[in-house]
């Protein structure tokens, strides 16, 4: 429910201001990343602490996470570009993604894979640690070669 409670919040404000026309985009940019950046830590914290989650990838997952975002605020910085999400896949998808895995959690909270058995949000915390930080390779790649070939020296 917590985070149905969040994403109508981070979604409202944007579209409150732009229906009353009351647009403040580099302080709603601010204020809006900085508090994703302290709800991840405080959710990743949160999975920490739990017996859900493993300390480490929690860990990992709040790494990644940090440093994707990163490279969003770079990209927007000196290319003047903000793509928040990947692949079609963003912040909307990411919470859809941790309904499911809590709904889940009700029958299963471990998994057995090649005879060994993990928690469940310990394999889905490694398949998101794996696609951030794909996401962040890929990302990197492409904007370094496009800030390269923009400056390029005589």
């Amino acid at each position: 429910m917590a985070l149905v409670i969040n994403w109508f919040g981070d979604s409202l404000d944007g579209t409150v201001a732009r229906v009353r026309n009351r647009l403040r985009p580099r302080y709603g940019f601010y204020v809006d990343h900085v508090t994703d950046a302290i709800g991840t830590a405080f959710l990743m914290g949160g999975l920490a602490l739990s017996s859900y989650m493993t300390p480490y990838i929690a860990l990992g997952l709040l790494i990644a996470f940090l440093l994707l975002s990163i490279e969003v605020y770079l990209t927007t910085y000196t290319i003047g570009a903000f793509h928040l999400s990947f692949w079609s896949f963003g912040p909307t998808e990411l919470r859809v993604l941790l309904c499911i895995g809590n709904i889940a959690l009700f029958w299963r909270q471990t998994v057995t894979i090649a005879g060994h058995k993990y928690l469940l949000f310990d394999v889905g915390g490694a398949v998101g640690i794996c696609g951030m930080l794909a996401m962040l390779i890929w990302s990197s790649v492409r904007h370094t070669r496009q800030l390269y070939n923009a400056e390029r020296l005589p």
